[in-house]
C-alpha cells in the first residue's frame, strides 16, 4: 500500500524556492559547460559557484521550515539565502568580465524578459515530490532560449538577471517577515513571555509582595554574579519595564 502525505512542505509553494531550484540547476549546467580546467585549475570556482547556488535553495527551505518555531531564525536564513545570491551574481559578473563578454543593459529586451517573467502557480497533490520536480523542470524551460539554446554570454547574463530577480523576491520576503516579527514574534521568541506570565500567575496565587514602584506582583529571583551571588531577592514581574526590587527576608 503506497504511503500518503497530507500536503507539500510550505516552501514548495514559494516562487522564490522554485526559482532557486532553477538557478541551482542552471548554475550546475553552466559550470559543467564553461568552467573548465584552464579557467579553474583547482576546481575551486566550480565548487564555490555550485555551493552558493545550493545555499540559496537550501536556506529558503530551512528558513520556511522554521517559520512556526522562530521568526528570528527564519529571517536570518532568508538573509543568508539573499547573501548567497549576491555572491553567485558576482561570480557570473566576473565571468563575463574575464571573458570580455558584454553585459545586458537594463533596457535590453532580454533583461526585461527574464526579470519580469512570472512563474506559474504550482499545483500539488499527494505525490508532491514528483509534482514539484515536474513543475520546476517545466518552469526552467521558460529560460531555455538563454540558458541552453544560447551562447555562454546569454547564459551568464540570464543568470545575473535571475539572481537580481530572486534578490528582489527575498528582500520583499524579509520585509514581510519583519512585519510579522514586530506584530507577533515567533514561537521561540514568545516562550520567555509565556514563562513570565505563568510565573506572574503563580506569584499572585502565592500572595507575593507587590512592587514598591508599580504595584504589580513580584517574583523571587537569584543574584547570578558579584559578591552577593546566590542570594535571593524580590524583583518586579514587569521587568525590564520596571526595575523595582525588595529584599527577600
Amino acid at each position: 500500500m503506497p504511503i500518503k502525505f497530507n500536503s507539500a512542505p510550505s516552501y514548495f509553494w514559494l516562487n522564490s524556492w522554485v526559482l532557486a531550484n532553477i538557478i541551482e540547476l542552471a548554475t550546475q549546467r553552466f559550470c559543467d559547460r564553461y568552467i573548465d580546467y584552464k579557467l579553474d585549475p583547482g576546481h575551486r570556482l566550480y565548487d564555490q559557484m555550485t555551493q552558493a547556488a545550493r545555499s540559496i535553495r537550501a536556506n529558503i527551505a530551512e528558513g520556511s521550515g522554521r517559520h512556526a518555531t522562530s521568526l528570528e531564525t527564519e529571517m536570518r536564513l532568508t538573509d543568508v539565502a539573499r547573501a548567497s545570491c549576491h555572491e553567485l551574481m558576482g561570480d557570473f559578473i566576473n565571468y563575463l568580465m574575464r571573458r570580455s563578454l558584454p553585459a545586458w543593459a537594463a533596457g535590453d529586451p532580454r533583461f526585461s524578459h527574464v526579470f519580469n517573467l512570472q512563474l506559474d502557480k504550482p499545483v500539488y497533490g499527494s505525490d508532491f515530490i514528483a509534482e514539484a520536480m515536474n513543475h520546476i523542470a517545466k518552469q526552467s524551460t521558460r529560460f531555455d532560449c538563454y540558458l541552453n539554446n544560447g551562447n555562454e554570454a546569454d547564459a551568464a547574463n540570464c543568470l545575473v538577471v535571475m539572481c537580481m530577480k530572486i534578490i528582489s523576491m527575498l528582500t520583499k520576503m524579509l520585509a514581510a517577515q519583519l512585519r510579522d516579527f514586530k506584530q507577533q514574534g515567533g514561537f521561540a521568541e514568545n516562550l520567555t513571555q509565556t514563562r513570565l506570565d505563568a510565573r506572574k500567575e503563580q506569584a499572585i496565587a502565592q500572595s507575593a509582595p507587590l512592587c514598591p514602584k508599580c504595584g504589580k506582583p513580584m517574583l523571587k529571583r537569584t543574584i547570578q554574579r558579584g559578591s552577593r551571588q546566590g542570594q535571593q531577592f524580590w524583583g518586579c514581574s514587569d521587568y525590564p519595564k520596571c526595575n523595582g526590587t525588595r529584599d527577600a527576608r
